[in-house]
């Protein structure tokens, strides 16, 4: 049976599937709010199809145009001047407000639905186009739905746990996702938001800013929230959210609550060492406040009877330690992982990385002071090292990592406990006062501003632990993923990408400098980096600057070791267009010091969260005369 669009409404009928029928297409098809077409086969409804969902994803972003070049220009000068500034934040911000708003983010289109933006960088072609999964989108949810009844938070409040039935709301709209709790994929954490509101708790996890999750969860609306109160809740949240500092305009915004951002990727080679300012900012909660004078750090667990606290000022008598170390997202380059399949989480290009020198005191050193010794562990390499941060979501959990024991075990690891970020104070946004630096293991290791530290026989039960920063086979979705099958991303796999250009630049047909920048996870060094023109036929391996002179003042020994190399490489190639025309695509790939190669594309390495996305990053140019 051919199924038509019928305007026919329905607003009492409730299916046990908890899929809100609005309305008919017929005897045996229905089609509700969200615009998705079901079948009923023996009283149980089952997704068939979608009808309106392309029409929401096209009109969303539209690429704009910009003079990239000048761009670049205007912001090398910013940058030049901020590397050797060291004055405070207000005389920064102020330095900020002289570059004009266009001259530094202009090229980048600013989206917000629901209360999130995303930024999108100009001049991306097809190929780089912003999926529908990573766009926020709740058309519905935003409407009052006529017919439907309207209830108050205090009518919400009421409807807390199973028992009572689970109410949530969701900007206008009011739903009872009982039926849904079993099926989450985050568990009964679903039940925080029990009787309350969804949106801060979406703000915090943006893996729900999907259009397949506000589709799932428009299926289950009873009602309208009264007006008065969607103005509290906007109220409460900006309260919650009252802490963030000032960000530099540069940022190419992912999520503005809680604030993530990256650096431009063309930005990325101009310095060794990232600009604290423009080093990109990964924020899983809103920025905790923090008082210097109480500050305490405290180390406890398995054979560490009692604990022990440090203050700042303690921890700053151990001796003082720097390294130079790259830190990156783990959803870094997960757009265009995106344009293979849909991906879950910030649309990520190539600036969810940085490289900074990091001065501290050794996590070793603090370790032994609490007791920490090596020989009271009869099998120390099942043991867990658990960090915690001093940021929390509204039930107080507070985001937390691990790492395995064995990695303290290895003299090789470099650890520390930081508080200085190239030389000046560590900035609020990278984890003031201490943040602890796993050089070599994915940045969501990397815990900012740290509270406690805990020796455990489990890993960390933290959701970041458990249901993130997890990679999977490409054929695992969301609907079908078991996260006990995978291990916690540690180290992370080579990778390597072009700053320089971007794709749909124009350039002259004549010799062109590329740049960018190429790092391994592990400590493993970089090697080589290979750049070609004409799809893999032919490469030319680039001039690799690891910034050895650099590295040597903040790492004392073992410089040139194939296990302690923490920090990126920068690479240079100078590739010759003359003899081109038109469209040429670029790819770049990297080998590390054990011989591990970038994938080619994209689909063998795909995972539903995009995460570790480091196949060769390929970019269109366009040579003209």
């Amino acid at each position: 049976m051919e199924a038509k669009f019928c305007r026919t409404i329905v607003v009492n009928c409730v299916q046990r599937s908890a899929v809100r029928v609005i309305g008919t297409c017929g005897k045996n098809y229905y089609y509700n709010w969200s615009g998705n077409l079901f079948r009923r086969d023996k009283k149980k409804l089952t997704s068939d199809t979608f009808i309106s969902r392309n029409d929401d994803k096209i009109k969303l972003l539209r690429p704009v145009n910009f003079n990239f070049a000048t761009t670049r220009r205007n912001i090398n000068n910013l940058t030049n001047g901020i590397e050797d500034n060291n004055t405070n934040s207000e005389s920064d911000s102020t330095n900020y407000g002289t570059f004009s708003w266009f001259g530094v983010a202009g090229g980048f289109l600013l989206v917000g639905f629901g209360g999130y933006a995303t930024w999108c960088w100009s001049n991306y072609s097809s190929r780089s186009q912003l999926h529908a999964a990573s766009i926020p989108l709740s058309k519905a949810s935003e409407n009052v739905i006529p017919n439907l009844p309207e209830y108050k938070l205090s009518e919400v409040a009421e409807h807390y746990d199973v028992g009572h039935r689970v109410w949530v709301t969701f900007n206008r709209g009011v739903y009872d996702v009982t039926e849904f709790v079993a099926k989450h994929p985050g568990g009964d954490r679903i039940l925080m938001a029990g009787g309350g509101s969804l949106e801060p708790f979406w703000e915090l996890y943006p893996t729900h800013q999907r259009l397949d999750v506000y589709e799932i969860l428009e299926r289950h609306r009873i009602g309208n929230l009264a007006a008065e109160d969607q103005v509290k809740l906007d109220a409460s949240d900006k309260e919650y959210f009252s802490n963030e500092p000032k960000r530099h305009p540069a940022f190419l915004i992912r999520s503005p609550k809680p604030f993530n951002g990256e650096t431009p990727p063309f930005l990325l080679t101009q310095k060794f060492f990232t600009p604290n300012e423009l080093f990109y900012i990964r924020n899983h909660l809103p920025v905790p406040e923090v008082n210097v004078e109480s500050y305490q750090l405290e180390i406890d667990g398995i054979n560490l009877p009692g604990g022990k606290t440090f203050t700042l000022s303690e921890l700053k008598k151990f001796p003082k330690y720097s390294i130079s170390a790259t830190i990156q997202c783990g959803g870094n380059r997960r757009s265009e992982m995106g344009t293979v399949k849909p991906v879950a989480g910030l649309v990520w290009s190539g600036g969810a990385i940085g490289n900074a020198q990091w001065t501290g005191v050794r996590l070793k050193d603090v370790m032994k002071a609490a007791g920490f010794h090596e020989e009271s562990y009869k099998d120390p390499h099942r043991l867990h090292i658990h960090f915690e941060g001093m940021d929390s979501d509204q039930s107080g959990e507070c985001y937390g990592s691990s790492i395995p024991f064995s990695y303290m075990l290895d003299e090789n690891f470099q650890p520390i406990l930081a508080f200085e970020m190239n030389n000046r104070e560590l900035p609020l946004d990278h984890g003031f006062p201490v943040r602890i630096i796993l050089p070599g293991i994915v940045g969501a290791r990397s815990v900012k501003w740290l509270s406690r530290i805990v020796i455990s026989d489990h890993e960390s039960q933290s959701p970041w632990q458990q249901r993130d920063y997890k990679h999977f086979s490409p054929s695992v979705t969301m609907e079908t993923v078991d996260f006990s099958t995978a291990p916690a991303i540690q180290d992370t796999p080579v990778t390597s990408y072009i700053c320089s250009h971007q794709p749909g630049d124009v350039i002259k047909a004549e010799p062109t400098i590329l740049q960018g920048y190429a790092f391994s996870g592990g400590g493993r060094r970089i090697v080589r980096v290979e750049v070609s023109i004409d799809q893999g036929k032919t490469w030319k391996v680039a001039h690799v600057d690891t910034d050895d002179e650099a590295v040597s003042s903040v790492t004392t020994q073992h410089v040139r070791s194939d296990t302690r190399n923490w920090a990126w490489a920068l690479w240079t190639v100078e590739v010759d267009f003359t003899h081109s025309m038109g469209d040429n695509e670029v790819w770049v790939k990297a080998v590390d010091s054990g011989y591990n190669q970038q994938a080619e594309n994209f689909s063998s390495v795909y995972n539903y969260r995009g995460l570790l996305a480091n196949a060769f990053h390929r970019v269109n140019l366009k040579i003209s005369k």
